[in-house]
Order: structure tokens, then sequence, then C-alpha cells
């Protein structure tokens, strides 16, 4: 329908029901009177139509859309007939009679006639949308029948979300079963999903336990992974009553919340103390974990933070992010463009802002790509963490946490020897100084750039198929969270010398992974496809975070192992490190793994091996 078909309709509706509403009133009133014919009857009715049209235009009561109407709607047009019929009245007094009882009945006919004609369009409406075929909507099975259950089915209920169907609930809780909530049956507990899925064709299944742990919310995945439904979930509490986001922006499950462990909680006491009020430098801070380092150290407000990184356009996104993050702190935010390699250039930035605390992120961390480049691997993770190091040593840095990796361990790899050297040079200076020196190992990070994750999204997007190396691959995996407030933790807590690691719970396997990231985009694992590609160079099947003699039975702090890793006495660390700059890449990778594992050294040194 037109707009000026739509305003004309309504035009005419209203007009043929304002000029019959008195007369109808005084039928009502006066079934036997003669007062139709009354000049003062027929002049009241006219100002009504003139009066009520002015106010239609007015209140726009013609431009409405009245299948979507509500009570605010309702009042609108009540106010509207109001001034018409008082308008009316005004006029009948003015001639000396007023029919009070008539213009009461006239206004009320008016809202009910008015009214009613509007909402019976959404009536329509409504009627229309529930007429739709059970076909046309998902089937859902919501999970947790708590506060966050119960919101979610009345919110479905509503129709804010149109296209689900919730026709059956599951909790644990056994004094829930059977119960009904908003007309929907608790039909049995999670441990028989499978079953309620099957039996009630379940098309969507929505977990409601935002307060639920990873290791809950993993056991109840692994169940749902037995049906073809796609899983979901809502919301936290919080920021719903937050107004953060709203009840029915149903969710994706994310892959690190598969992980099955709780995200390591902040010692706030110890990082508060060293960084509120200090001068704080991150290195590689435009990368996936420098980033989020520099995001968590600004909830402390550090009297100063430099962003020190080798990419401009990575150091003007967190810079700029920051800044407007931070526009009504006191923290000021310089970012520097910088690279570790350059000595001079290290010296010269430590010597200008004197940081209180450095978290040293800058890294080539890519292991296939650093088998090709081994010369870069050493210029960049060993000698440019020497550089930063020794700058910090110079000029009386208190703090230095390294980030290493859990590839240092045992490496067959060049990026994992480099690692596991420059945890060498952070041990001996750290024995030999005032500052603390301390290193940090990870395992993988899911997110970050180079991750297998953001790889297999974009398979999974392009219509597969997932590349895998091998069905037995396993690595631990962390969250980009979890490994910047481990390096905050790591620098708040260290003595310095230590190695510290995570607990990380169990390996997983990265085939494992790749499964659960096509079942998170709503495909099946036949549909996307799987193939294995073969281990690449430098590649473990397994990955370790300690070798059993570095692991101490003291544990500082929950979730968090330290150990005191052997290593090279500096001078004769310094000697290899002088021959390691003049290798030919031929001849570097190996003997970068062979003094990573100690091997090399005990040729050159046999009275002093690591």
């Amino acid at each position: 329908m037109t707009y000026r078909l739509r305003y004309s309709v309504f035009f005419a509706l209203d007009s043929a029901i304002v000029l019959s509403a008195i007369f109808l009133s005084l039928w009502i009133l006066y079934p036997t009177s003669n007062f139709y014919t009354d000049s003062l009857i027929v002049l009241s009715s006219l100002t009504l139509l003139i009066t009520h049209h002015m106010s239609a235009h007015f209140f726009r009561l013609y431009n409405r859309i009245w299948s979507v109407a509500s009570v605010k709607e309702l009042l609108t047009i009540s106010t509207a007939v109001t001034i018409a019929v008082m308008t009316a009245s005004g006029l009948q007094l003015l001639n000396g009679v007023f029919y009070f009882r008539v213009m009461i009945v006239t206004w009320l006919l008016l809202i009910l006639f008015i009214g009613g004609s509007r909402f019976l369009l959404r009536l329509v409406h409504d009627f229309h949308d529930a007429k739709k075929t059970e076909n046309d909507l998902k089937r859902v099975l919501i999970v947790g029948a708590g506060a966050a259950g119960t919101m979610l089915i009345r919110s479905i209920k509503r129709n804010q979300i149109k296209e689900y169907q919730v026709v059956a609930i599951v909790d644990d809780d056994p004094y829930k079963q059977n119960l009904t909530l908003h007309d929907v049956k608790v039909c049995g507990t999670t441990y028989q999903i499978p079953r309620i899925v099957e039996e009630k064709s379940i098309d969507i299944i929505i977990l409601a336990i935002p307060s639920l742990g990873k290791f809950g919310i993993r056991q109840i995945y692994e169940r749902c992974l037995q049906t073809n439904a796609k899983i979901k979930t809502m919301p936290k509490i919080e920021d719903i009553m937050l107004g953060k986001v709203s009840v029915n922006e149903i969710q994706e499950i994310k892959a690190e919340e598969l992980l099955g462990r709780e995200e390591i909680k902040l010692d706030m006491v110890p990082i508060t103390n060293k960084l509120t009020n200090k001068v704080i430098l991150v290195t590689g801070a435009g990368g996936s974990i420098g980033s989020e380092i520099c995001r968590q150290v600004a909830q402390f407000e550090p009297k100063h933070l430099i962003l020190l990184g080798h990419g401009e356009n990575s150091i003007y996104k967190i810079h700029l992010e920051l800044s407007e993050n931070m526009k009504n702190r006191n923290s000021e935010i310089t970012p520097i463009i910088a690279d570790i390699q350059d000595r001079k250039r290290m010296l010269e930035v430590v010597e200008q802002f004197l940081p209180d605390v450095i978290y040293h992120a800058a890294a080539h961390k890519h292991v296939p790509l650093m088998e090709c480049n081994p010369i870069e691997a050493v210029k960049n993770n060993i000698f440019g963490t020497k550089n930063i190091a020794e700058a910090a040593l110079t000029y009386g840095v208190s703090n230095f946490v390294m980030i290493s990796s859990d590839k240092a361990v045992n490496p067959t790899n060049v990026m994992g020897a480099t690692k596991r050297i420059a945890e060498m040079i952070i041990q001996n200076y750290a024995s030999t100084s005032d500052t603390i020196f301390t290193a940090v190992r990870f395992g993988n990070v899911l997110g970050s750039r180079g991750s297998v994750v953001p790889r297999f999204q974009t398979q999974i997007v392009a219509g597969g198929p997932v590349t895998v190396t091998h069905p037995e691959m396993t690595r631990y995996f962390m969250t980009i969270p979890e490994a910047s407030r481990l390096v905050i933790q790591a620098g708040a807590l260290a003595e310095g010398g230590e190695v510290f690691v995570l607990d990380m719970g169990e390996p997983v396997k990265i085939v494992d992974l790749a499964r659960n990231l096509i079942r998170l985009s709503g495909y099946k694992e036949e549909e996307i496809g799987i193939e294995f590609s073969g281990i690449r160079p430098g590649e473990k099947m397994y990955e370790e975070l300690l070798n059993p003699e570095e692991i101490q039975e003291k544990n500082i702090y929950p979730k968090i192992h330290v150990g005191k890793a052997n290593y090279l006495p500096l001078d004769q660390l310094m000697h290899l490190l002088s021959e390691i700059e003049n290798l030919a890449s031929t001849e570097l990778k190996q003997r970068m793994i062979d003094l990573a594992n100690g091997k090399w050294v005990v040729d050159i040194y046999p009275t002093n091996p690591i």
C-alpha cells in the first residue's frame, strides 16, 4: 500500500468514526430522543471531525506503522481524541448548553473505535506471525533453567528472536526436573542432551549458564558434539545488566572457551606496586602479545607507557587505541619506532625514558619461517634480546621480563633454539646484576598472528578443507589475555633468573581443535573436510613446558610453575655467540640447536658442560 493510499484510508476511516460517534452516544443514552437533528449536535460533530484531523496530523497518527503498535501509540490516540472532545465541549459551553454525559461517552467511543481499528492491525500481524509453520522456526534446546535461561526464554517468547522456538530445557538440578518454565518443560539433565535432541528434532542448543566455568562448558560441549545441532551461548548476565549487550545477542562459542580450565587471575597488590605511577616499556608492542600486555598494563595507570616496535602500522593502531581509552587518565603514552637489533638505538631509548619495567615481547616466532631464515632468527631473537637486556642493565632498570616459548625446551628447530639461548642470556644477567631478569614460557596462543586458529577459520570460510599437519600432533594452548597476565604476574613476583610457566592443563590435539572450529562455525566435518599435510620443517609432534630437572616443588602462585633452567656461564656463552655471528646459514641451524641443547658446548669446553 502506497503512502497516499494509506493516508487516505485512515483519513476516511477516522472521519466515519468521528462523525458517527456523537450520534451513537445519543442513541445509547437517549434511545427515544430527537436530539439527532439538533443543530448544536451537528456543529459539535463537525468540530470533532476538524479538530481530530488537525490533532491526528500533528501527532502523525496516519504515518505510523500500526502492525507493531504499543501502549505508547494508544496514549497518543487518547491525547488526540481528548483535544477534539474538549474543543467540541467548549463550543457547546459557548452556546449555553453542555451535553456532559454525551461527550464523555463520545470520548470513550472514539478511543475504542479509533484505537481498536489500529490495534486490529497489530493483532492481524501477530496472528500472521504466529501462523508460521514450525518448519520455518529453529527448534531450540536451552541448557540451564536458572535466571539466564529464564531471561532467554522470555525474550524468545516475546518474539525478540523471531526465528527461534524453544521446545525443551535441560538442567542438572534434580529439583527442576519435569517442571515448566514459561510453558517449556525441563526434560532432563545435560547428560541426556543427545537423546533429547534426537527425540525433539532440535536444530540449535543454546547454553544459558553464563557463570559456568570453562571446564563445565567443555564437558557440556562434548555432549553436544554427539548431536548434529548447532551450539551457541548467551552473553554474561553482568554484561546484560550493564547494558553492554542484549539478552537476545546469541553468540557462537569461542575456541578459547573449550580449553577446559579457568583463566589465570592476577594478584593485584604486587602488580599495582610494580606498575602504578611507574615508567613501563614494552618491546614488540604492536604484536598480539605485546599489544595485550599494553592493554593490561594500562589498567594500572602507569606514569608513562612506551610502545616500542618495528612495524609502524601496528604501533600506530595500539597507540591510537590506548590514547582513546586512556584520555581521562594521567598516564602518558609514547610510540617508538625502533628495531631491537639496533643496539645503539636500544641504549638511546632506555637512557631517554629510564623505564622501571621492560616487557620484552619482540621476537620472530614462526617455526617453519625461521627454519628458512636462521640468520634473521639469530639476529632478532638472540642479539635483539641481548641488546635490550644490556640497555636495561646499563641504566638500572628494576625489572626485565622476557617472553620465551615452550619450543625452548629440548629444541629441535631454530626458533626454539634461539629462544633457549635468549633465556641463557637473561639468566646470566640475573646472576650478575641488581636488575631482576626473568623469562616466561608460553604454549601456543589462540588468535595470535600466525597461530592455527585464524588459519583454520580462513579455510573454513573458504569452504575447506582444513589442513592439519598430522593426526597425532598435540600442542598446549592459552589465550592472549592469559599469556599477557602471566607476563605481568611474573614480573611482579620474580626474584631473578626464574623461568615461569603457566599450568596449561592437558595438551590438545590439533585435529580436535580443527573439528571444534568447524562445528563452532556451524558446519559438519564432512562439509568442510580435514586434510593432513605432513609435519613441516622444525616441528615437533608434541611440546614440553619444562625439562624434568627444571621443575621445582616451589609454586609461588596458583597455576604458575617456576623453574631454574641450567645455563652456560656468561664468558663461554659470549664466546660462542661471537662465533655464531660469523657462521654461514648452512652451518647455523645445527650449531644453534646443539648449543641450545648443550652438545656443542661440551666439544669446546669439556670441563664446563651446561
